[in-house]
């Protein structure tokens, strides 16, 4: 994704302290002392400028991504609140580049040149502290944003359910992903995305954190960010049950939730019965990944329901 190439975004000091040296280096080559400190204005804020119009630019248009990230993102900030932090970058550029030739041309004409330079570096340095707060907070986003899993366009198996059934272990035993694997609940804080080569295809995993069985409302980011996966990215999703209730949850609320899932996609969904070490459950299909009977089984059975791959000779065709 496009999120691996922003660069880190700079706080309001750091922005002027590299303007002021670079402005500063500038300055010395002037043998005028008066056009030195014209000079010095002119570059400060120039570079001020052109910085903030490249964090501007390093952000992409929110509105053209994936539904997925899309969603992704105003569960975890709320677009509106990107908008208003890169709104508030844009205004301070728009006022470097509106003011700034007026401060260079009045610090030419001062009588003294230094004192104008002082109050024109003052007036810049006051408008970029103003979005100060909106730097650090996109230095946050930014963050966040390069470490969101890359969603390609293979066949997508989304695997769901309630914390702790066995979803990472299963994840981890049949893909490349490495999720941390713990005995407590909500150890996957986030989306990890694994693949699995088949034939010459390659399909991919998406392991999401623990979904619990509650209003909408009440569920937090990274519920609703599981939701959104399974919503937006899978070709069928992979349901899977404790019938042991060694999860800390009823079976009676992991169906429930089940159910809840089947309603809100069009998609095939896989229910099946995880921890059979523990006990065969009837009517399901059964695994352990534990002991891994059965898991290679569960694939199969994913499998089938991807597509098969157009011959080559019929693309060429096409085109």
């Amino acid at each position: 994704m496009e999120f691996e190439k922003i660069p880190t975004i700079p706080t309001a000091d750091e922005i002027l302290d590299v303007s002021f040296r670079r402005a500063a280096s500038k300055m010395r080559l002037k043998q005028n002392k008066d056009r030195a400190n014209e000079e010095f204005v002119r570059s400060v804020n120039q570079a001020v400028h052109d910085r903030l119009v490249r964090i501007m630019q390093a952000f992409p248009d929110f509105e053209t991504l994936p539904v997925f990230y899309r969603e992704v993102v105003e569960i975890l900030w709320g677009m509106d609140r990107i908008r208003q932090a890169l709104g508030g970058v844009g205004w301070a550029a728009r006022w470097a580049r509106t003011h700034g030739p007026g401060l260079t041309y009045q610090t030419r004409k001062a009588e003294d040149t230094a004192i104008l330079r002082k109050r024109a570096v003052a007036r810049l340095s006051s408008v970029v502290h103003q979005i100060n707060g909106d730097l650090v907070f996109l230095n946050e986003v930014r963050n966040v944003l390069r470490k969101l899993p890359h969603v390609g366009d293979e066949f997508t198996v989304v695997v769901a359910g309630y914390p702790n059934v066995g979803k990472s272990s299963f994840i981890q035993m049949v893909s490349t992903a490495s999720p941390e694997i713990a005995s407590y609940p909500f150890t996957t804080k986030g989306i990890i995305v694994g693949h699995r080569e088949v034939g010459r295809d390659r399909v991919q995993f998406i392991d999401t954190p623990g979904v619990l069985d509650r209003p909408a409302a009440d569920r937090n980011a990274i519920e609703r960010q599981a939701l959104t996966a399974i919503v937006n990215l899978a070709d069928v999703v992979l349901y899977i049950l404790d019938p042991s209730e060694h999860c800390g949850y009823s079976l009676e609320e992991q169906v429930r939730l089940q159910h809840e899932i089947e309603e809100m996609v069009d998609v095939p969904v896989i229910v099946v019965a995880n921890k059979t070490d523990l006990g065969y459950f009837d009517g399901y299909i059964n695994m352990s990944t534990e002991s891994g009977d059965g898991v290679f089984e569960v694939v199969d059975t994913l499998l089938a329901y991807k597509p098969e791959p157009v011959p080559e000779e019929c693309v060429e065709i096409q085109e």
